[in-house]
């Protein structure tokens, strides 16, 4: 086992949490029984990856644990080149909408009030935004990831911010252009969904909002699995 995975374990093993603090690099060396220097290529592998943070006069902490170093390094894979922006895009969208068709009734049965007024306004700004010919990223982004905070998975949230980033970055190279008003409807639905109480309209609804851009990639949706039927 490997210095990196025996720290993880440490942390694991431990039950420590974001925040907490790590021991210091001479205790890891005499815990692990390896050199103060492996333990210190270790935790620089950790930090880029954020299981660990290191705080510089104050120690090294259990990191946030974000997918930040994911989505640098899917954002890179996407801007290589164009067949690679379309390759991740097409493959993002299976999986975003793999995720929120698979947690459609979570999101009709638990979604308060006051998430749906929230989506509201979000759909409101993004058709005033569309008549006046703007995008609506950061209204787009808030909606999807309200959606997902409505079932309570954490994972979920950070899986959804992490996509729409890089599929933020990879559209970027995809020919054509998006259609704003149609894209404010599609999300318009999805909240129409939510609000009449029906799990199958709005995992729908979701399929129909992402198929816009399949269009444009020359994708079609996966077989099976994506609509929930």
């Amino acid at each position: 086992m490997s210095v990196v995975d025996r720290i993880k374990e440490y942390i694991l093993l431990g039950r420590l949490a974001p925040g907490d603090p790590m021991p210091t690099e001479n205790e890891l060396s005499e815990r692990l029984g390896v050199s103060r220097s492996r333990v210190r290529e270790a935790m620089k592998t950790l930090s880029a990856l954020d299981i660990v943070e290191v705080r510089h006069g104050y120690g090294t902490y259990v990191g946030r644990l974000s997918l930040t170093a994911m989505v640098e390094s899917l954002a890179f894979r996407g801007l290589l080149n164009a067949q690679d922006d379309q390759d991740v895009m097409a493959d993002l969208i299976d999986v975003r909408q793999l995720v929120e068709t698979s947690l459609a009734e979570l999101v009709v049965d638990q979604a308060e009030p006051e998430v749906l007024e929230s989506l509201r306004r979000l759909t409101a700004t993004m058709h005033e935004k569309a008549a006046r010919g703007e995008e609506f990223l950061a209204e787009d982004r808030e909606f999807h990831l309200l959606l997902m905070r409505a079932t309570g998975n954490a994972l979920a949230v950070q899986l959804t911010g992490a996509f729409w980033d890089v599929h933020a970055i990879a559209l970027r190279a995809v020919p054509g252009s998006t259609d704003l008003a149609q894209t404010a409807a599609g999300h318009v639905a999805v909240v129409d969904a939510i609000a009449a109480g029906d799990s199958a309209l709005l995992r729908r609804a979701i399929v129909a909002h992402y198929a816009p851009i399949r269009e444009r990639l020359g994708h079609r949706a996966p077989p099976g699995g994506t609509t929930g039927e």
